[in-house]
C-alpha cells in the first residue's frame, strides 16, 4: 500500500499552528471528520483514548495518532506541518512539527499495518524529512511524502 491511496493532496496542512497537544489533535480530528462525514467527536474521542494508552509520538520531531473505525473501508490520513513544535510526549522528549494523523478501518486485514508502517518509514527517512521540511506548498509536501 502507497500513501497516496490513503492521502490527497487536500489533506495536507502545511502551516498549522497550535497550542497544545490536545486542541492539536481536536483540530486534526474535526478536519478528517469533516472530510469523511464522520461526528467530530467520534473521531477525537478516538484518537484521544490511543494517546491515553501511550504517546504516538515517534520522537524526532514526528506522529502518526491513529485510530480504527468500523465506518472505514480503506486508510484515510492528513498530514499537518506545524509552525512550532508542541510537546507531545514523544520517545525522546522533543517537541513534534510532523504529524500524520491516521484512521483506519477496525477489520484485522493488515492492511492497518501496512499503512501505519509505510508512514512511519517514509517520515523517519531523512531525504524525505528534509524535503517535508523545506517544501514551500502541499503540493510540494504531498510529492515529497509520496515519491
Amino acid at each position: 500500500m502507497q500513501i497516496a491511496d490513503f492521502l490527497s493532496p487536500d489533506d495536507i496542512m502545511p502551516d498549522v499552528r497550535a497550542s497544545d497537544k490536545g486542541r492539536l489533535l481536536m483540530d486534526l480530528s474535526s478536519r478528517a471528520a469533516s472530510a469523511l462525514q464522520f461526528r467530530p467527536e467520534l473521531v477525537s474521542d478516538e484518537i484521544m483514548k490511543r494517546e491515553q494508552l501511550g504517546s504516538t509520538g515517534l520522537g524526532d520531531g514526528i506522529a502518526i495518532p491513529h485510530a480504527r473505525f468500523h465506518a472505514l473501508s480503506k486508510p484515510f490520513g492528513i498530514l499537518a506541518r506545524l509552525r512550532k513544535g508542541v510537546d507531545f510526549a514523544a520517545i525522546d522528549a522533543k517537541p513534534v512539527d510532523l504529524v500524520f494523523l491516521l484512521l483506519l478501518p477496525a477489520a484485522p486485514d493488515g492492511e492497518q499495518l501496512t499503512a501505519l508502517a509505510s508512514v512511519a518509514r517514509k517520515l523517519r527517512d531523512p531525504e524525505v524529512a528534509a524535503r517535508l521540511c523545506g517544501a514551500v506548498d502541499s503540493a510540494g509536501i504531498h510529492r515529497a511524502i509520496t515519491a
